[in-house]
C-alpha cells in the first residue's frame, strides 16, 4: 500500500484531478465527509487529509510515502524529503513587499522589520544577501504590518498581486517561483520504488501531455 498526504482545500481536489486520469479511484475523497483516512477499493492506495504545513513531516517520518506540498511549505519547513516532481499547480510566487518608496530608499536598514508567515525563508533570504532583519512572525493578514506600522515590508506569497495593490503595497522583490510539488519519503522510495515510480511516470506524463497541447 502506498500512503499520500494530502494538503486539504483546492491543491488537494486539483491532484485528484491528476490522480483520476491515471486510473486511480478518488471518489470517496470527492464527498462531503470529515473522515481523515480514505482508502482505494483495491486497497493499493491511502490518503490521509493533512494541514499544509503538517505534509512534509508526514512524509519525513514514514507515515506517508507520498506528499503533495506548495514549495513554500518545503522551504518552511526545511525537511529532508526528495522532491520528485513540479506539479504545475497553485503557481504563485514568492516576494518581498511594501510602499514604493521602500524600493527608492533601500528595503533594508540596520533596523528592518518583516512581517511574515514565513520566517525560516525570510531569515535564509536576508542573509543570504548579507542583510540582517527583524522577522515578525504573523498568521494572519501579513499586509497589515506595513499598514500599520508594525513592520517596514512583508514576505508573502503572491498571485495577481490584487490585494498588494488595494491596500497601496507592490512587490519590491521577487525570492521565487513557488508550485505544488510531490515529494518522496527517503526510504520509501528504496522499498516502494516501483509503485511510486508508476504514480510519479503517470503524473509526468500527464503534465508533459498538458504543456504540448497548450
Amino acid at each position: 500500500m502506498i500512503t499520500i498526504a494530502l494538503a486539504k482545500g483546492r491543491l488537494a481536489d486539483q491532484t485528484l484531478d491528476l490522480l483520476e486520469q491515471l486510473g486511480i479511484d478518488c471518489r470517496e475523497l470527492r464527498g462531503d465527509s470529515r473522515k481523515l483516512i480514505f482508502t482505494t477499493d483495491d486497497g493499493s492506495i491511502r490518503f490521509i487529509m493533512v494541514k499544509p504545513s503538517d505534509v512534509p513531516a508526514y512524509v519525513e517520518y514514514g507515515t506517508a510515502d507520498i506528499g503533495i506540498a506548495g514549495k513554500d511549505t518545503l522551504l518552511e519547513e526545511g525537511r529532508p524529503l526528495y522532491e520528485m516532481l513540479d506539479l504545475k499547480l497553485g503557481c504563485c510566487r514568492l516576494a518581498v513587499a511594501g510602499f514604493a518608496d521602500r524600493k527608492n530608499s533601500g528595503i533594508t536598514n540596520s533596523h528592518t522589520r518583516v512581517a511574515t508567515k514565513y520566517p525560516n525563508i525570510t531569515r535564509n533570504y536576508f542573509a543570504g544577501k548579507g542583510e540582517t532583519v527583524e522577522i515578525i512572525k504573523l498568521n494572519g493578514s501579513v499586509e497589515l504590518g506595513p499598514l500599520t506600522g508594525l513592520s517596514d515590508v512583508i514576505v508573502d506569497i503572491v498571485e495577481s498581486g490584487r490585494t498588494l495593490a488595494e491596500n497601496g503595497l507592490e512587490v519590491l522583490e521577487e525570492i521565487g517561483p513557488v508550485s505544488a510539488r510531490l515529494v518522496v519519503n527517503q526510504v520509501s522510495l528504496k522499498t516502494k520504488r516501483d509503485e511510486i515510480k508508476r504514480i510519479i511516470d503517470g503524473l509526468r506524463e500527464l503534465l508533459e501531455g498538458e504543456a504540448n497541447d497548450s
